[in-house]
């Protein structure tokens, strides 16, 4: 985790402590169950609760201790029965490591969607509000990067807040697919732990468990998981690449908000750089590097390897910390862009009206002419006018062919820029449930 990319609420969640706390409440909940099972003495269930669920757990001291044991989870337990004396005896009866850890994770994988769901909502509310502001602001649509027919800035924003949408939805699912908790000892045949172990582990901790685990959680589970961060971050960037290109110098459409006292380049004074959306693409690239590593991690051998958890030690908190901070920056963004519609009304009038290209086809098919034909009338008024020489509702006026189909009332009729915007509230009724 980068600090400069980190927002603290989400890298708590990976905190080792954190991740010790989480491990201690899946030992004793267990041991709670195993109380309750005769298993081990209730007393003893008890002693571990009252000495160490208030404990901060010494990560040096951990640390120090693995360096010996060269196992993660020995070394906890270790140092855990220093906090809890001679019933620490009873921790982690019949359980595997692989009980710990997998549950462990996907309890921090949880609490990382809950924090990304609500960083979605941000955006969401963001994309929701600037569409409505700009619903009805004419803007020329490009396809190929060039001129199509006219849309508004809000139906771009609409777009992007239904994608997000599904981007939530996918991430609750997501979120359900992850909540798994295995407490099933070695290779998951229960042989030494009870099932109800499991369970009651698993209700204590907003989990349910696995319904059959090797020895580990399947990790298609996980590459679900990743691969949802990894469509969200990519879809991340495609509105901050639409900022990117609105924000150039020929277009300027839209750009970001540039503080009072913020510097655009250390040699040129005059600059106003998109840096917040271009820093969103390279976050988002970072996000998706994970999605390989995630589905290659589904392929374990047997009953268990540990081939997986190198590449989830870092993959987890780096994917999760870096597409929150993502977010959180997107969500500004949009909430403080900056628009220009005279700007937008001036891109869409540079071609002369050639964006009603289609309009004037059509009509002249509906009038009896060819497709054939009325293409070929119509691009070659169209050409001279991209070549800026001459106005094309004008030129269409002066060509005989066009004249034996359409008056020049009907054609001026064809250059409403209203025709194009005339099913907007449609949309946005099926985006928002409102127009």
């Amino acid at each position: 985790m980068i600090p400069r990319y980190t927002r603290p609420e989400m890298a708590s969640i990976w905190e080792p402590q954190t991740r010790f706390k989480i491990w201690f409440e899946i030992e004793a909940y267990a041991a709670d169950a195993l109380a309750e099972l005769g298993v081990i003495p209730k007393e003893a269930a008890k002693t571990i609760w009252a000495k160490g669920k208030d404990a901060t757990f010494d990560v040096a001291r951990i640390d120090e201790i693995e360096r010996e044991t060269k196992h993660d989870v020995i070394a906890f337990l270790t140092h855990l029965a220093e906090i809890v004396g001679p019933e620490a005896r009873f921790v982690h009866q019949g359980m595997t490591s692989s009980d710990v850890l997998d549950t462990c994770l996907n309890v921090q994988l949880k609490r990382a969607a809950d924090l990304l769901i609500a960083d979605l909502d941000r955006v969401l509310a963001a994309l929701k509000t600037r569409a409505f502001e700009h619903k009805m602001t004419p803007t020329i649509g490009r396809s190929h990067g060039i001129h199509a027919e006219p849309v508004t800035f809000g139906l771009k924003l609409a777009y992007a807040h239904a994608e997000f949408a599904r981007a939530r939805a996918r991430l609750v699912a997501a979120r359900d697919e992850i909540s798994t908790c295995a407490i099933s000892g070695a290779v998951g045949t229960f042989a030494q732990i009870d099932p109800q172990v499991e369970e009651h582990v698993a209700k204590a901790m907003g989990l349910r468990p696995e319904p059959v685990s090797t020895q580990v959680i399947p990790r298609d589970r996980h590459a679900m998981y990743f691969a949802t961060l990894g469509v969200i971050a990519a879809s991340v960037e495609r509105l901050a690449v639409e900022v990117r290109h609105l924000q150039r110098t020929e277009v300027l459409e839209a750009e970001e908000f540039f503080s009072e006292g913020q510097k655009g380049s250390s040699a040129m004074p005059h600059k106003r750089n998109p840096v917040l959306s271009e820093n969103l693409s390279g976050l988002a690239r970072m996000v998706r590097a994970y999605v390989t590593p995630a589905l290659e991690n589904v392929v374990l051998w047997h009953e268990r390897d540990i081939s997986h958890s190198s590449a989830e030690r870092m993959m987890a908190p780096d994917a999760t910390v870096t597409l929150d901070f993502a977010l959180v920056r997107l969500a500004g963004l949009i909430e403080k862009l900056l628009v220009y519609p005279q700007n937008m009304q001036k891109n869409l009038d540079r071609l002369g009206g050639l964006v009603h290209s289609q309009r004037v086809l059509i009509a002249l098919t509906q009038k009896g002419a060819s497709r054939e034909d009325a293409y070929k009338f119509v691009q070659r008024n169209a050409m001279p006018v991209w070549r800026g020489e001459g106005d094309f509702q004008t030129l269409l006026k002066q060509d005989a062919d066009v004249k034996k189909y359409l008056t020049d009332a009907e054609i001026e009729e064809k250059f409403d820029l209203g025709y194009h915007l005339k099913h907007v509230d449609t949309i946005f009724q099926r985006v928002f449930g409102e127009s």
